[in-house]
């Protein structure tokens, strides 16, 4: 491969035109040369907005150009699986928008493509929860700040679908975006980097708005994401999570993550990108805020990161094809717990 990384877009979306085409453009060594989006219209645009020199009319035709090395995949999870494996075929490096797939069939056919294809990078973009504030979280447990962890609540609950008069979200809709409920994936992908992996998940679901206005004409289209989530899991080593996931209660928690231990308390709120932790210890009458220091602070780095892997300066840590199917895996056995009304062993035959 040539110094110069020549990076395509397959989908355009808010992620990419925020975080990874900005991202992209400040390494030095990196070109971003094709862009494909929804319609020739919208990659027009794009093209135009960020200074892109050419425009391909469908994915098949960007992964088949001799002049690209690196794929971004910023399309919704239905296309990920099918992009990616193609793309790592056709010799391309490939960043793909979480979550990983539809579904973990889908997740495991992308890891298998992927060690087919070692000398290429397969990397999926990480939940942005925890970036800042994680490697002082998993400092302060393994050395027992909190003391024995005994219980973890795991809260995305707010009223981003309570109006059931807008018009349906592609997160509703699971030929869209697959078994993913809410923001299940995104926060759990953020607590198993700090704590030991699920045993059995047991998990219960609703869709209390049935049905919502097409996008595309006068008319009303079903629902087929829960808007309401609640599970129950055991961890390796006999800690006790609960998941509290909704779409549609007014005043809720919002995100959070609090960490129970026998000696004291952390709690992660996640708000408008940014991670208030506060602690609390036997000693202690109220919460504390915890002010982390700059130099052990992390920060979103995705961009870098994956350029990093191509030119062979460290592997890929958030997140590699591996750890986006055990998230997967989780997904799956909550989607069957909640269907069959039963607790669900992981991991999954």
């Amino acid at each position: 491969m040539a110094d110069l990384i020549r990076v395509g877009l397959i989908g355009a979306g808010e992620n990419t035109r925020l975080r990874h085409i900005p991202g992209l453009q400040a390494i030095d060594g990196v070109e971003i040369t094709a862009v494909v989006n929804s319609s020739p219209e919208s990659s027009e645009r794009v093209a135009a907005e960020f200074g892109i020199k050419n425009r391909f009319e469908t994915w098949q035709e960007l992964v088949a150009s001799p002049d690209i090395d690196a794929i971004v995949i910023g399309t919704w999870p239905n296309l990920h699986c099918e992009i990616t494996c193609a793309a790592l075929e056709a010799g391309k490096h490939v960043l793909t928008e979480a979550r990983m797939a539809c579904d973990l069939s889908e997740a495991r056919k992308m890891l298998d493509v992927s060690k087919q294809h070692p000398d290429q990078i397969a990397q999926i973009v990480p939940s942005p929860f925890g970036l800042v504030s994680g490697p002082t979280l998993v400092d302060l447990l393994k050395s027992h700040f909190v003391g024995d962890l005994r219980e973890v609540v795991v809260l995305g609950a707010n009223d981003q679908f309570w109006d059931y008069s807008k018009k349906i979200h592609p997160r509703q809709c699971a030929k869209m975006s697959g078994k993913n409920v809410l923001a299940l994936g995104i926060l759990h992908e953020t607590l198993m980097r700090w704590l030991p992996e699920p045993v059995q998940v047991f998990a219960q679901s609703e869709i209390f708005e049935p049905t919502r206005p097409s996008p595309e004409e006068n008319s009303f289209v079903d629902v087929t994401v829960p808007d309401s989530l609640q599970i129950i899991s055991e961890l390796k080593g006999g800690v006790r999570c609960m998941y509290h996931l909704s779409g549609i209660v007014l005043f809720g928690p919002g995100l959070q993550i609090h960490l129970y231990g026998s000696r004291g308390t952390i709690k992660i709120e996640f708000v408008d990108g940014e991670e208030k932790v506060t602690y609390g210890r036997a000693q202690d009458s109220e919460l504390q805020v915890m002010e982390i220091p700059e130099d052990e602070r992390g920060a979103w780095n995705v961009e870098q990161d994956f350029i990093d892997a191509i030119q062979g300066n460290k592997p890929v840590t958030l997140t590699d094809f591996k750890s986006g199917v055990k998230y997967m895996e989780f997904i799956e056995a909550v989607s069957r717990s909640a269907e069959e009304n039963a607790p669900i062993s992981l991991p999954l035959e």
